[in-house]
């Protein structure tokens, strides 16, 4: 009955996401764990920052501590959720921790917002200076000089590359610990697997960058992020084909997609951007800015057109119905397993 119920508040929790998004009088997980990733790091790179060797073995101490206690956190809960016997003020907490592990609303209202700033307000550079400085708080890289063309390039390749980390990622592990409750309790849960996920994602996010110090301390960061991602970012790329106008061409989208994506550092982001770039005809990737290095790129969809405001839009559009289809396949599954257990 306990899984049942999970299962229902994870529904509930997608829902208040597209809804409702964070609630500003909760403290989001994420600030506690970005709290905790940069006071250790700063130490460290303070401390330590001509030792190589600290900073590797520190980068994993980091890791591992951010990464444990949030697991630890969510199966707590977990467990109180379950020998209380699905009591009120425990499922509350499971719902709002849920919800704060997917970031659907967040993400395409933000991006949403650049793209319709460009669209409707005259460019001078007031309003240059408004919209670079909204790109840069969903981006790494240095846009302070950037063009109206690269910010909106910047800003697709963060929704499309995001989307996975910060929603289809969340709502794969969360599927998971659902699963394996129906086993067993003291399995990995929705709330342990999705606090879990999140604090790798927000490791990647701070410090697995490949340059400076951030090059040993980010490096077992980042890696784990890139086998929790591999199998979500995989899954968009077979599954968002079928809701666009483009499911006839499925199988040479897929490929190109691969092919484009596995040039790419980064075995998972390249694939994301590359399956939104061919769906909605953009080319991605080129030179940009990080910090005082300019990195290039691979190009994804070399015949495809520059990023718009109707593509960002689109992009939006695209991951909405996504998910949706996501939820009933998960029903389907949940049910399905749930007749055979």
């Amino acid at each position: 009955m306990a899984e049942i119920n999970l299962f229902l508040l994870f529904l509930g929790s997608i829902g208040f996401d597209l809804l409702i998004g964070d609630p500003r009088f909760l403290i989001h997980p994420v600030q506690v764990i970005g709290f905790y990733i940069k006071k250790i790091s700063d130490y460290l790179i303070n401390n330590f920052g001509e030792n190589k060797n600290i900073l590797f073995w520190g980068g994993l101490f980091v890791a591992i501590s951010t990464i444990g206690m949030s697991y630890g956190l969510g199966k707590l809960i977990e467990i109180s959720y379950v020998q209380s016997r699905n009591h009120f003020f425990v499922g509350l907490l499971i719902f709002f921790g849920l919800s704060s592990c997917i970031a659907t609303k967040g993400l395409i209202s933000s991006v949403k917002e650049i793209a319709e700033l460009i669209e409707r307000k005259e460019i001078n550079n007031q309003n240059k200076k408004i919209i670079k400085e909204k790109v840069q708080r969903i981006v790494s890289r240095d846009v302070r000089s950037s063009s109206i063309k690269h910010l909106l390039r910047s800003s697709t390749e963060s929704l499309t590359e995001n989307s996975v980390d910060g929603i289809f990622g969340p709502l794969f592990w969360i599927f998971i610990g659902i699963i394996f409750m129906k086993l067993s309790i003291f399995l990995p849960g929705p709330l342990s697997l999705g606090f879990s996920y999140k604090a790798i994602s927000t490791l990647d996010s701070m410090i697995g960058y490949k340059y400076d110090y951030f090059r040993y301390l980010g490096f077992f960061s980042a890696k784990i992020e890139d086998i929790f991602t591999f199998v979500p970012s995989r899954l968009v790329l077979i599954t968002l084909p079928l809701v666009s106008s483009k499911v006839y061409e499925y199988g040479l989208i897929i490929k190109k997609s691969y092919l484009d994506g596995k040039k790419y550092d980064s075995p998972n982001a390249g694939i994301s951007e590359a399956i939104f770039a061919y769906i909605t005809g953009i080319k991605l990737g080129g030179k940009s800015k990080y910090k005082n290095e300019i990195i290039e790129k691979p190009i994804i969809n070399e015949t495809g057109d520059n990023c718009t405001e109707e593509k960002i839009k689109l992009i939006c559009q695209l991951i909405l119905r996504l998910q949706f289809l996501w939820i009933i396949i998960f029903v389907l599954i949940f049910f399905i397993i749930s007749s055979l257990i």
